[in-house]
């Protein structure tokens, strides 16, 4: 049976885009549905400012009266003519083990692309970074945690048999919390504590005292980031857009803050519970009781997934990661936790890479971003 190709253009056809993964997903144990209520307010160009300054189609394949798999087209013009590239990207790629349904999808956005003089594809990979980003290519038995792609096998072998090749990996680091922190961190700390200096730790509480500072901590990010591949500075809507999303998952005791003597936001590092076992018995709606599940989770989950985190320039090799890596492991190890997910690590950021693996970190999944011209 022939595939068709079904551009998606109003509200029953965007339900069905969202609800495809479950459909493939139906048997993956591993996998984790999204929470249905973001990726509404996502895919959604009156609530997702990214919309604004990025072309996007989205695609569904119909094998007669039967969807078979979709896919996002992202072209972001700023990141481009920053980048000095030409280069559309694919997200949210689904399909079944099946390479007709998947080249179908990538011919059409390379099509897609190439009329809007695109010489080159990427993927996975939607707005910026902050998106989940790759396929997963090592680790296929841990859990999927929160913003991050979850693929069978075969999504690799179906991506190379159409010619693409490795654009760059990110890595994911498991970490084991230890009973006491190691020899050199506390010399470290001890260190930093004898100092006379301006620098002080922030814990928090409540979500309350947490917002004053969600400016001052993602203009860190913009400040940091700029050299990370696929980063997108956040403009304010969207620095609200991602505390909206985020903030109420996140046990404010897992938000550490280094701040200097006028207050400013010199480093920081988030992370939260994971709390994927909750949104698979929610089915990913928050309402009306599925938001009970992902707190049960959170509190119940063993592992502490790293969400963000930043040092500035001017601060960082003193010792601050260090410092609120001290800080995240005493909050860690009262919650009764006993592993940290580092969540994606670019594999040439060697200075983190050390860093989880000075504290016995080993890698545990791997992702990769493909690209091939078009």
């Amino acid at each position: 049976m022939s595939i068709t190709i079904k551009e998606v253009t109003d509200q029953k056809l965007l339900k069905t885009f969202i609800h495809v993964p479950a459909k493939i997903h139906q048997n993956h144990l591993n996998w984790v549905p999204p929470i249905y209520m973001d990726e509404w307010e996502f895919f959604n160009p009156k609530k997702n400012k990214a919309f604004t300054y990025c072309d996007t189609v989205l695609i569904l394949a119909y094998r007669e009266d039967e969807v078979v798999g979709r896919v996002m087209g992202v072209i972001n013009h700023k990141y481009n003519m920053l980048h000095n590239e030409k280069h559309v990207r694919f997200a949210f790629i689904e399909t079944r083990d099946d390479q007709e349904v998947f080249h179908t999808l990538i011919e059409h956005i390379s099509t897609w692309g190439r009329t809007k003089n695109m010489e080159k594809l990427v993927g996975p990979l939607a707005f910026t970074d902050k998106d989940p980003q790759g396929f997963l290519i090592e680790g296929f038995d841990a859990p999927t945690v929160i913003a991050s792609n979850c693929n069978y096998p075969y999504m690799v072998n179906l991506t190379e048999a159409e010619g693409f090749v490795k654009k760059v990996d990110l890595v994911v680091y498991q970490i084991g919390i230890p009973n006491e922190e190691p020899p050199v961190y506390k010399k470290i700390y001890e260190r930093f504590q004898s100092q006379t200096n301006d620098l002080k730790v922030l814990e928090f509480s409540s979500r309350r005292l947490v917002k004053p500072y969600i400016y001052p901590v993602l203009n860190l990010v913009n400040q940091t980031f700029v050299n990370i591949y696929g980063f997108w500075p956040f403009t304010e809507k969207e620095m609200d857009d991602f505390a909206n999303r985020y903030l109420y998952l996140i046990n404010p005791r897992f938000i550490k803050l280094v701040v200097n003597g006028n207050n400013n936001v010199v480093a920081f590092v988030i992370g939260m519970s994971d709390i994927s076992k909750g949104i698979q018995k929610a089915k990913g709606n928050l309402l009306p009781f599925g938001f009970i599940h992902i707190l049960r989770a959170g509190k119940k989950s063993k592992q502490l997934n790293l969400l963000l985190g930043a040092i500035h320039p001017d601060y960082q090799g003193k010792g601050l990661d260090v410092i609120m890596g001290i800080k995240m492991l005493e909050s860690a190890r009262r919650a009764g936790k006993t592993t940290i997910d580092s969540h994606l690590e670019l594999e040439y950021n060697h200075k983190v890479r050390a860093e989880m693996e000075r504290v016995g970190g080993k890698v545990y999944k791997r992702f990769r971003i493909f690209e091939k011209s078009i």
